[in-house]
């Protein structure tokens, strides 16, 4: 199935690299970035290098941004090893020349999803999502509520989440990929979000710790009431009469499709959920 658990592993710990696949993440992140110090990025990079050089399990790689003094050491990284990478996560993307710049025509094309956590970000989503090498899109909730000066919350960035979306549909993406949760030992407050991100179009979530996973999973699941009225849509329609009426509700073509993925969705699952 698509992932929807992606769990972020610094690059200094690639030890829970296995233990991540192992709890059940769909994709594992190793992380460049900031779960890094600007002073041991070379020792964290010399330890990927150890490890993906002795990996099995292809795995994405966050690169610290284009415009840092660190990005092309990240990337000579990444090209190194183009059978062991699945992708790159660029982190800060701000705009599809950054893009370019991971994909700069010296090495076999790198799929990249492009994490979007700034105001420029935002603003240039359109012409990111419709660059040919992004394949799916990561909403970095905490860095762009720290650009606009709010609070990181589902209300005051709910505009910014349903741009993501819509952009992503748009240009014909994989549903997008929602932000931390930083709650650790508090699995409601995670499978909440995941409900949330999952009733506003994301497809995916970002995580920070293996207990993060089955919550996540449980969030996107379809509830039993969405089962219940999607069976319901689709015994009615089984007569292919076109649009009629169930319990007070219209069923065409829209409904009857809109039924049939979260019967889908929810088929994919099984394989996943504990």
């Amino acid at each position: 199935m698509t992932p929807v658990t992606y769990l972020f592993v610094p690059a200094t710990r690639t030890e829970r690299v296995a233990k991540a696949f192992a709890a059940g993440a769909h994709a594992v992140i190793i992380d460049l970035e900031d779960a890094i110090d600007a002073g041991v990025k070379d020792e964290a990079r010399a330890q990927l290098d150890a490890f993906l050089t002795a990996s099995v399990q292809p795995v994405w790689i966050r690169t610290n941004a284009v415009t840092t003094q660190w990005f092309e050491d990240d990337l000579a990284l990444v090209k190194k090893h183009p059978e062991k990478i699945a992708g790159v996560m660029l982190a800060k993307t701000e705009s599809p020349f950054e893009v370019d710049a991971v994909n700069d025509g010296s090495a076999e094309n790198i799929a990249v999803i492009a994490l979007v956590e700034s105001a420029a970000g935002m603003l240039a989503l359109e012409r990111i999502c419709a660059h040919p090498r992004v394949t799916r899109i990561a909403f970095g909730s905490a860095d762009l509520s720290r650009d606009l000066g709010c609070e990181d919350a589902w209300d005051t960035l709910q505009f910014a989440r349903s741009q993501v979306v819509l952009h992503s549909a748009a240009a014909h993406l994989l549903s997008p990929i929602d932000g931390v949760t930083f709650a650790l030992d508090k699995p409601d407050v995670v499978e909440r979000d995941a409900a949330l991100a999952a009733r506003h179009g994301f497809g995916a979530k970002l995580c920070i710790h293996p207990s993060q996973i089955n919550p996540t999973l449980q969030g996107f699941a379809p509830t039993a009431q969405q089962l219940q009225w999607a069976t319901q849509i689709l015994a009615a329609s089984a007569s292919g009469s076109g649009a009629q009426r169930l319990q007070g509700q219209m069923i065409d073509r829209p409904v009857i499709e809109r039924a049939r993925q979260i019967l889908q969705r929810h088929e994919s699952f099984q394989a996943t959920l504990p």
